[in-house]
């Protein structure tokens, strides 16, 4: 029988001692591969809810905005307890498999039963039906954060180099872009089919929702069994630092938590203009055959921007080339709002400048991977699940924020399911797409200007934590 501790163990000294000699660690492109099928994973499930929950909600199972606003409210508040405990219960994992990558094996069975069950329409009324979507809203949130956040913090612990690690993050994020392209291409035709309809169903919604929560389970299994543990630091043989002792550190750490607000606000924006496309599509340029064209536009510009990530980061830095793609997105967005929605040639352009700088989603992650160290070279502190756990609840957070937000100012605007708009109201939504988006997306990017890990300061952080583990 092959003793599988004691194999993974002389991995890790071996990996650890190729880094103790100042040998150059490279990017194994393969397995940035297979690292990528998990946000695949990730992907196939959150799409729907990302872009299509909201709309599902006001009108298909008929919730009013109050009611939508509770569920999103409740399951937040419940976020703030569950994914910091998550975290938590990661950094305190150690199995033979690694301390993340049990749970992408066997959460996705979960995330996939609680996806269909959100997009369920169940035969109730009033008070019961808002209590069974909050339970179903819940369950799916649970079951993400419970693969989500290892998926995030395993790039920790397969690679050290900071851009190797960044190099990782970018095939995250090619994987992202890859599939939010056929998901964008395919998830509204794939509506329409199954529910045998020219407008979206029920039947529609939950048959697409199943086959996409299907196909998640073998991506992250993929992920799992290729992406293994073996830049393990000499630390994580020691007893974990308490959950109520490490917390107060990490939110010392400001380049953590300049990182979370960037991605809190960042995803905040760019939620906020994915969730009201379809009604930009549907009411404002009045054509709901141009959804996927749209989408499917800005998923290839994103998965294009997403392969620039290591030339950007490297050539710039991460802080320089997060600036450079937020404030051009800034620009596109009020641009986009300014110019009348009778030019398609022109939508489709400026869609696909959106679409190429939204990839620097996927700058966060290696930055976040450099706040880790930074935190454990100032503070002897590096809780990877934990910090991460800030990242997924700040994610949630802003899909929630904005959910809440954007069905209030729906309401607000005067905005009437299932029927023809007035003009004010069309431009109540023009303005939700596009120049609401872009004032939080600019507030992540005035955020980053404080980000002080140069590539030069975390050559002297890695030399430090080297040199103190040789004590």
């Amino acid at each position: 029988m092959v003793n599988h501790a004691a194999t993974e163990e002389a991995v890790v000294k071996e990996t650890i001692t190729v880094q103790n000699n100042t040998k150059k660690e490279k990017t194994n492109w393969i397995t940035g591969g297979f690292y990528a099928m998990g946000e695949v994973g990730c992907q196939l499930s959150w799409y729907m809810i990302n872009t299509y929950l909201t709309i599902f909600y006001t009108d298909i199972v008929g919730l009013s905005a109050s009611a939508i606003s509770l569920i999103f409210l409740v399951a937040r508040v419940w976020d703030a307890i569950n994914d910091p405990m998550m975290g938590a219960i990661c950094d305190k994992t150690k199995t033979r498999f690694g301390k993340f990558r049990p749970y992408i094996m066997f959460s996705p069975i979960f995330l996939a039963i609680f996806n269909i069950l959100t997009f369920t329409v169940f035969p109730l009324q009033g008070v019961m039906k808002v209590l069974v979507c909050m339970i179903c809203y819940i369950g799916a949130g649970m079951a993400y954060t419970a693969l989500c956040i290892p998926y995030q913090g395993l790039v920790n612990f397969i690679a050290r180099d900071s851009q190797v690690r960044m190099d990782y993050a970018s095939c995250r994020g090619i994987g992202s872009g890859a599939i939010s392209m056929v998901l964008s291409a395919i998830a509204m035709p794939l509506i329409l089919f199954f529910g045998h309809s020219e407008n979206p169903t029920a039947t529609g919604y939950f048959m697409t929702t199943v086959v996409f929560s299907l196909a998640l389970i073998p991506c992250c299994l993929l992920c799992a069994w290729r992406c293994k543990e073996i830049a393990v630091p000499v630390e994580e043989n020691v007893k974990p630092t308490p959950i109520k002792e490490a917390l107060p550190y990490v939110f010392k750490n400001k380049n953590i938590m300049i990182t979370v607000f960037s991605t809190f606000s960042g995803a905040m924006g760019c939620m906020a203009r994915m969730s009201m496309l379809t009604y930009y599509v549907i009411y404002v340029i009045g054509n709901p055959m141009m959804i996927a064209p749209i989408f499917t536009t800005m998923t290839i510009c994103q998965l294009i921007g997403n392969t620039t990530l290591p030339w950007g980061t490297k050539t710039f830095t991460k802080k320089g080339y997060m600036l450079i793609t937020t404030f051009t997105q800034v620009a596109a967005l009020v641009l986009l709002f300014l110019v009348p929605v009778n030019n398609m040639a022109f939508i489709i352009g400026v869609s696909a400048i959106i679409g190429l700088t939204m990839a620097n989603g996927n700058i966060a992650p290696g930055m976040m991977c450099d706040s880790i160290e930074y935190g454990d070279w100032k503070y002897g502190v590096r809780e990877v699940g934990l910090t991460f756990s800030l990242v997924s609840f700040s994610v949630k957070l802003a899909t929630a924020v904005t959910g809440v937000v954007t069905v209030s100012l729906l309401a607000a605007i005067g905005y009437v399911p299932n029927a023809e708009q007035t003009e004010a109201v069309k431009v109540g939504i023009n303005a939700l797409v596009n120049l609401f988006p872009a004032a939080v997306i600019a507030l992540s990017g005035i955020s980053v200007l404080f980000y002080d890990l140069t590539p030069k300061k975390m050559e002297k952080i890695y030399a430090d934590l080297d040199a103190r583990k040789n004590k």
